[in-house]
């Protein structure tokens, strides 16, 4: 039987500890993964063919999720993005996004999602406090699209961007990943599409986090190549201070004033040492990095008569585990054995 602390122990206690690892880097934020599935076939992510999934058993319930995210917020965790896999084919998706919103402690809960099914869940999405929405968009021509997806879905995508703005939602994000010989004609295009639309775009470098393991080096179209391309056709771009020193984008707005864009150049300039984040992979288990090799089983505490204080002692143990950088260009690097979609976007 799991065993719920009562108020004034744990709580109490954690107020005081705080997630911070061997570099002095504070923990804040938490990106959860609620599924490892999706309906698209991205090949930076996923394989064309995926053999299984993880059994609906292995996956954490919304009980589970909201326990763990309970005791982590007494840790100081303020803010949660919830990704997957798709984690829009996660059934009443908004049932977990409103209970994690009355949190104690919890200030902003945001959502990555391909767009497949927004135009569907944007209201109930809203309606439970879902706070931002990252959209991921990679082409703007069908064909590219379908290259990069291996589905068709675009106009599902754009359609899911109008709901969403119907429904209220403001400040939302598209995220474009770069792939050499695959994105750069889409560039331009994508950012005159966020200008016209009112979004803000952030490119991100391509990860060696695909299930193929194919990523290559030179496949890496880097943020100041992207820069370099969008000022030739668009005109200058002025550097955006940083309101948040742990943000991953180094950002930009166009001079003229229309709009502005991001680089996510987790390759070529890693922002390691400003990392804020932890992730909970879909079947229970804690990351201190996108680029880990170890993990921490917090499912099997959360399945067992473990206390809230061992899930502490796990995120404890798991931040103070945690490396300078994700070392992508050391000589010792190893990519993790999960690729994306299994680790959590």
């Amino acid at each position: 039987m799991l065993q719920w602390n009562t108020p004034g122990t744990v709580a109490e206690q954690g107020a005081s500890q705080q997630l911070v690892d061997r570099f002095g880097r504070v923990h804040s934020e938490l990106r959860i993964s609620v599924t490892d599935r999706c309906n698209l076939r991205c090949t930076y992510c996923m394989p064309a063919e995926v053999a299984s999934f993880l059994p609906r058993a292995e996956l954490l319930s919304f009980d589970e999720i909201s326990r763990f995210v309970r005791v982590a917020a007494t840790l100081g965790i303020r803010k949660l993005r919830l990704t997957g896999g798709e984690p829009l084919v996660r059934p009443n998706l908004d049932r977990l996004i409103a209970r994690l919103v009355a949190l104690d402690g919890i200030e902003e809960v945001a959502l990555t999602t391909n767009g497949l099914l927004l135009a569907e869940q944007a209201a109930a999405l809203k309606r439970a406090g879902l706070a931002r929405l990252n959209v991921s968009l990679d082409a703007l021509e069908p064909e590219a699209f379908r290259a990069i997806a291996r589905r068709d879905g675009l106009e599902r995508v754009l359609a899911g961007l109008s709901a969403a703005r119907a429904a209220g939602f403001e400040g939302t994000r598209l995220n474009a990943v770069a792939m050499r010989g695959a994105s750069e004609g889409q560039v331009v295009p994508l950012v005159r599409f966020a200008r016209d639309e009112g979004l803000e775009l952030r490119f991100i470098e391509f990860m060696p986090l695909d299930a193929d393991h194919a990523w290559q080096r030179q496949q890496v179209l880097s943020g100041a190549e992207l820069r370099a391309s969008i000022e030739a056709a668009l005109g200058p771009l002025v550097p955006v201070e940083r309101n948040d020193p742990s943000q991953p984008s180094t950002d930009f707005r166009f001079a003229d004033g229309r709009g502005r864009v991001g680089f996510i150049a987790s390759v070529t300039e890693p922002f390691c040492g400003s990392c804020n984040r932890i992730r909970l992979t879909a079947d229970g288990q804690v990351r201190n990095c996108l680029f880990a090799t170890d993990e921490w089983d917090a499912r099997r505490i959360l399945r067992s008569d473990g206390d809230d204080q061992q899930l502490v002692d796990l995120l404890h143990s798991c931040v103070g585990a945690k490396r300078a950088g994700h070392g992508i260009d050391g000589a010792r690097f190893v990519p993790p054995e999960r690729a994306m979609y299994r680790i959590g976007g």
